[in-house]
């Protein structure tokens, strides 16, 4: 199989999402954090959705999973830096489920189209 429409995958949509919901979140942490943790945090974000649409651009299944396997390993590192935020008290209970809950979510459909790509 060729290239895919990353646009058209649920998987790239809740990625997206959830970096855009994560960079709204860390505008809210404290200046201290500017240069630490926001930063860090938008990029594993950020490179998600990025990595899932770069490999769908490729020119097939073996160089999408690759791509996938990196989407899945800022997904790993983003959960671990909202668990640092939660812990350090910038993020309420509530907010912190929600994006544990989005990163179960996000983590199986990764896990599953990457199956499906074998």
């Amino acid at each position: 199989m060729g290239r895919h429409r990353y646009e058209d995958l649920e998987v790239w949509k809740l990625a997206l999402d959830l970096s855009i919901q994560v960079s709204f979140e860390t505008r809210n942490y404290p200046n201290v954090e500017k240069y630490a943790l926001v930063p860090q945090t938008n990029r594993s974000a950020y490179s998600i959705p990025s990595n899932i649409a770069e490999g769908a651009g490729r020119g097939g299944n073996k160089e999408f999973v690759n791509f996938l396997h990196y989407a899945l390993g800022s997904l790993n590192e983003l959960e671990t830096q909202i668990l640092i935020a939660f812990k350090l008290d910038y993020l309420q209970e509530e907010r912190y489920l929600y994006f544990i809950d989005k990163y179960g979510v996000l983590k199986k459909m990764i896990i599953n189209l990457t199956k499906a790509l074998v």
